[in-house]
Formats: structure tokens, C-alpha cells, sequence
């Protein structure tokens, strides 16, 4: 028994290389939520300088195939493992991988300038998808046409399980490339995750805001029906309809640099730079107070 070494508890293994506060692992992130990762990667290292955590921005489905093919520890895509995920795991590693929803977000829909419409309802951006013409004959853009979680929510989420005309469809190399064709094409209607356009706070993301328009999308829901846009208070309430959660998936049955990095995400300083990067933080209170202003 003395001669035995351990990792996270099974004899045999070498003692791992990290602990909470240092060592090296790779991660890889949904491109969607890259604008508020490097803030937060930014601020633990800051904190941790021993921590060397290598992070590979990729659509989902890629960050996913590195969880199953052991290149990564962890993992931040837009939802959590499915049944049969969770058995593939544990038949595999024998013990449950972890995941929690650490934050939320939402798809914004962005049109040119110069577009003449700025508020629709699902099924109008759903019709839009599916290559219906008349008087919203928009070219839809997304990052990418395969494998990336705005393509998957737009199936799943809008079309409701339903498919878009790949041939009407235009696909940029990235959220990036989305914003730009919009702003250059007026008939383009594009897709990106909110991270990347929502803070009024960040210059680059207010640079694009003059460049793009964020359209409002009907709250079929809510009382009167009103039209909202991707704002705070409307991912928090729900409101807004094309919401969707920031899950991490992590890999590690020990105290180590992943453990580390989830905790920071999950407290105070972590949720407070998603509250800060205009998402909504899914762990910590966020409260929504009536106010007078005199």
C-alpha cells in the first residue's frame, strides 16, 4: 500500500501534475462565448500565475469530440450531456462526468443597417430559414454551416427540429465574419451568440452595434405580446425567445486545475464578469429591483 500511488483515488496512477492553483491542462470553448472566456481566463491567471490553462475556441460539436477523444479536461458548450452521453462516460471512465449551467445567453438576430425590418416573430425568422421569400427575403448567416451550436439552435429552437435550405443559406468562418457580412450586405440576416454583441461597454462590440442593427423578436408568452431584444433583463426573465445556457462539461474525478478553474466560475468574482459581460449568471442571485429615479 505504501508503495502505491495515487490520482483522485485509484491506486496504480501516477500522482497528477496539477492541483487547483497550477499546472497545465487543455480546455476547448464554444467560439460563441470566446468575448467573456478571455475575460475570464484573463482574471485567473491573473490570480493563479502558476495555471497555464491552453484553451482551443471551436464550434460545439468539436469540443464535444474532444471530450470523448481524451485531448481535453473540460469543456464550455451551450448544453448539457444526453442519456446516453452520460452511460458512454461512465462505461468508459467508471465514474460520471460533471456539468452545471454556469451562465445565460441568448442568439441574437442581426440585420444591416439599411434593412427596412427590425422586429419579427419566431415563425417569420423561422420562414426566413426555410427560404420563403415575400417581403422578408433575407439571406440567413451563420457561423459556419455544420456543427456549431447556432446552427443546432436554430434547428432545434426555431425550426423545431425542422431543417433550413443549406443552398439558401450563407456561412461565415465565424461569429466575427457573421457581424461583417451583415454590415457589408443589406439583405443578410445574421446569427451570433449575444456574448459577442451585447455589452454597450466594450468597444469592439460597440463598434459593431453602429455597423449592425439588433432586431426584437416577439415574446408570444408575455402579456400583450411585445416585441424584445437580447438585453440582460429579457434573457434573465426569459422573455426574449431565443435564450440558451453556458454548461461546462468537465473531465476530472480529482481536485485538479479544471475543479479550479469551475470553482472561480461558479463564485463571485466568476459570475460577476459574466453579469459584467451582459450575460445573466445562472449560479449567484441576480436580482431585478423596481426603481424611482428622482
Amino acid at each position: 500500500m505504501v508503495s502505491c500511488k495515487q490520482q483522485g483515488g485509484e491506486a496504480g496512477l501516477e500522482k497528477p501534475a496539477d492541483s487547483l492553483s497550477a499546472g497545465r491542462i487543455n480546455i476547448s470553448v464554444d467560439e460563441s462565448f470566446r468575448p467573456v472566456m478571455e475575460e475570464e481566463l484573463k482574471v485567473f491567471r491573473s490570480s493563479n500565475p502558476r495555471a497555464d490553462i491552453r484553451v482551443s475556441y471551436k464550434p460545439e460539436a468539436e469540443c464535444l469530440k474532444d471530450l470523448q477523444q481524451d485531448s481535453v479536461r473540460m469543456v464550455f458548450v451551450t448544453r448539457e450531456l444526453t442519456q446516453e452521453e452520460e452511460a458512454y462516460y461512465k462505461d468508459r471512465l467508471k465514474y460520471d462526468p460533471v456539468y452545471e449551467v454556469l451562465a445565460y445567453d441568448a442568439v441574437a438576430v442581426l440585420v444591416n443597417r439599411t434593412a427596412p425590418d427590425s422586429v419579427f416573430t419566431r415563425e417569420e425568422v423561422a420562414d426566413i430559414l426555410r427560404g420563403k421569400g415575400g417581403k422578408m427575403a433575407y439571406t440567413p448567416v451563420f457561423d459556419g454551416l455544420n456543427a456549431t451550436s447556432t446552427i443546432r439552435f436554430a434547428m432545434d429552437s426555431i425550426l423545431k427540429g425542422g431543417a433550413f435550405d443549406p443552398g439558401h443559406v450563407f456561412a461565415a468562418s465565424n461569429s466575427t465574419g457573421v457581424i461583417e457580412y451583415v454590415a457589408s450586405h443589406p439583405d443578410a440576416m445574421g446569427f451570433v451568440g449575444v456574448d459577442w454583441i451585447g455589452n454597450p461597454e466594450d468597444t469592439l462590440q460597440a463598434g459593431y452595434r453602429d455597423r449592425v442593427r439588433i432586431t426584437a423578436i416577439r415574446c408570444d408568452e408575455c402579456p400583450g405580446k411585445p416585441y424584445v431584444a437580447p438585453t440582460q433583463e429579457k434573457i434573465l426573465t426569459k422573455s426574449y425567445p431565443f435564450t440558451r445556457g453556458l454548461y461546462y462539461i468537465k473531465k476530472e474525478n480529482y481536485d485538479g486545475l479544471g475543479t479550479g478553474f469551475v470553482d472561480f466560475l461558479k463564485y463571485q468574482r466568476g459570475q460577476l464578469i459574466f453579469r459584467r459581460a451582459y450575460l445573466v449568471p445562472a449560479i449567484m442571485a441576480f436580482i431585478v429591483r423596481d426603481a424611482k429615479v428622482q
